[in-house]
């Protein structure tokens, strides 16, 4: 019979990663709900923040949601005023969300918020060793990407 009283610690990468997200998780929680937004509608600013532009389609691909739910999504930060649709240039059946005026106010808000907490997080850090976990972050996140 299998101990039911086992412990699964995590050492390692493992045991330091996982806690490092989820408090980078628990983070973004409470910006999203500093700003109103819930958890996807966070994740949705950032995403057309990062791309520019992006399609409702390419939006719901990314989220891993259906066009219905962007649409829902999208009408949500567009009536809050963090969005906009814009005319596709060569097809006028096709549309960008963008980020509004008000949209980029708050992406700024979020960024600097973010940037504050990390600078404060790595007080005491090297530059060397802040350099060579930067670049182990990069490496990490492309493998694990691919």
């Amino acid at each position: 019979m299998p101990d039911e009283s086992a412990s699964y610690e995590l050492t390692g990468i493992t045991g330091a990663a996982i806690p490092f997200i989820r408090a980078m998780e628990a983070r973004r929680v409470r910006s999203a709900e500093e700003h109103g937004l819930s958890s996807i509608e966070f994740r949705a600013l950032f995403m057309i923040a990062e791309a520019g532009s992006l399609r409702p389609k390419q939006l719901a691909d990314q989220l891993r949601v259906t066009n219905g739910a962007i649409t829902g999504l999208s009408d949500r930060l567009i009536a809050a005023g963090l969005l906009q649709r814009e005319a596709h240039p060569n097809d006028r059946r096709s549309l960008y969300l963008t980020l509004s005026p008000a949209g980029h106010t708050v992406m700024r808000s979020m960024h600097s918020g973010l940037a504050s907490m990390l600078e404060r997080a790595v007080e005491g850090i090297d530059e060397q060793e802040l350099a060579a976990t930067t670049a182990a972050l990069r490496h990490m996140t492309e493998s694990i990407r691919e």
